[in-house]
């Protein structure tokens, strides 16, 4: 979206007749809230954000403005329209027929809910408990290098559960291939870090899976976060574990694999009250 339409059809109607003083992050992030009730797409919203960011930090930045108007606000998370998640019987497909490496990068996703670029960063160092996987980085799917996690600085990382069936899918893979010197078990012949994820690989796979409409690699990251929620974990630590932005991303993407927790909790609460003795 060109910049001059993002002011003119969304920041100036909403915002322009605000004094500069009066915008604050919390008026930002109502003007958000606006655009999403508005049905504008994510990616229009990151763009419309980062002009009106630009807009307001210029002014913030000549002193028009005491406080920084857009001081904590973070920018929408992009979410496929449509979430196509496998069921257990076509995971088990999938890593019945997969080659090695993909084999692995499917376990990751599906058993720790890691993205592509964090599963082909596996490194057997990370194993730092018997039931934990430290992820820190991921292989960046332009340079093929190891780079920082999704929004987290350099360093940062998080930490999430193992299950068992991942770690001993780990350890058969460390003990028939080896790993690098740094540790990662996935690797290409041009170097110690694993190669893209060839489009022909992916491809081979699921031809000789069932055809499912807009099913894809990032689908077994879906199916760690049907199992979690399904399993009545919080969805406050699934969103932890995906390194998911904020909890509402997580909340948007997933609700509908909560259909009867509302029911649940009033049953639940019910219990607690007058009427129960």
């Amino acid at each position: 979206m060109p910049r001059s339409c993002s002011i003119n059809v969304h920041i100036v109607p909403r915002l322009g007749s605000r004094k500069l003083i009066s915008v604050t992050p919390i008026v930002v992030e109502r003007f958000l809230d606006e655009l999403e009730a508005d049905g504008v797409g994510r990616g229009n919203q990151v763009n419309i954000l980062r002009t009106l960011k630009a807009i307001l930090r210029d002014a913030y930045d000549k002193g028009a403005m005491v406080d920084d108007p857009v001081k904590g606000v973070q920018e929408p998370e992009y979410v496929r329209e449509r979430v196509v998640i496998p069921d257990l019987a076509y995971v088990k497909q999938a890593l019945a027929v997969a080659a090695d490496d993909l084999t692995l990068e499917i376990v990751m996703m599906a058993g720790c809910g890691l993205r592509n670029g964090e599963a082909r960063a596996v490194n057997i160092n990370n194993l730092v408990a018997e039931d934990v996987y430290r992820v820190h980085e991921q292989i960046h799917s332009n340079t093929h290098r190891p780079a920082k996690l999704k929004h987290r600085k350099v360093g940062e990382f998080r930490e999430v559960p193992l299950p068992r069936s991942v770690r001993e899918a780990i350890e058969r893979y460390e003990e028939k291939h080896g790993t690098t010197k740094e540790g990662y078990l996935l690797r290409g012949p041009s170097g110690y870090y694993t190669e893209p994820m060839e489009p022909r690989r992916v491809r081979t796979l699921f031809e000789k899976l069932p055809v499912v409409d807009g099913m894809g690699m990032y689908g077994f990251r879906h199916y760690f976060a049907s199992n979690a929620l399904g399993s009545g974990i919080p969805i406050t630590d699934v969103a932890e574990w995906m390194g998911h932005k904020s909890i509402e991303e997580t909340y948007r993407t997933y609700r509908h694999l909560m259909p009867g927790s509302i029911t649940k909790a009033a049953r639940i609460l019910d219990a607690g009250l007058w009427n129960a003795a």
